[in-house]
C-alpha cells in the first residue's frame, strides 16, 4: 500500500464531504485512521474506504450494507467473496427499485383518475348553477 497520508481535512476536501461526516464513519468503526498526537492521519486505504461508502449511499445501500462490503475487502482471496456478496446486493436494490417504480406508476393513475373525477364535478357542478339561474 502506498505511504501517501491525508489529514482528515485533505480527505473532505477531496471527496466533497464534510469532516463531520469523516469523524461520523469512524465513529461507527468504518475508518480507524492513525493518530498523530490529537490530528487523524488516513491512509490510501481509508480513502478508499470511504469511497466505497459514498458510492454505496448513491445507489441506496446502508450504512450497515456498506460496512459488510467494507469488511469483506479481502484482495489476496481476489475479493471474491466481496465481490458476489455486492452483485447480490445491486440485484436485491434493482428489485426494491422496480417495485417503488411500479408503486409510483399505480399512484400517477390514481392520481389521474382523481384529477379527472374533480374535473367532471366542476363541469357539473357549474353545468348545474347555469341551469337553476
Amino acid at each position: 500500500m502506498s505511504s501517501i497520508t491525508y489529514s482528515i481535512s485533505d480527505l473532505a476536501r477531496e471527496l466533497d464531504i464534510t469532516t463531520r461526516a469523516i469523524r461520523f464513519y469512524e465513529e461507527q468503526g468504518m475508518l480507524a485512521p492513525e493518530r498523530r498526537g490529537q490530528e487523524r492521519v488516513y491512509t490510501a486505504k481509508d480513502k478508499v474506504t470511504l469511497k466505497l461508502i459514498l458510492r454505496g449511499k448513491r445507489i441506496g445501500f446502508s450504512l450497515a450494507e456498506c460496512k459488510e462490503l467494507i469488511e469483506l475487502y479481502d484482495p489476496a482471496g481476489g475479493n471474491r467473496k466481496q465481490l458476489e456478496t455486492f452483485m447480490a446486493k445491486i440485484s436485491a436494490r434493482r428489485e426494491q427499485l422496480a417495485q417503488q417504480l411500479l408503486d409510483i406508476q399505480q399512484m400517477q393513475l390514481e392520481l389521474d383518475t382523481a384529477e379527472e373525477r374533480c374535473h367532471l364535478a366542476m363541469a357539473e357542478t357549474i353545468k348545474n348553477q347555469s341551469v337553476t339561474s
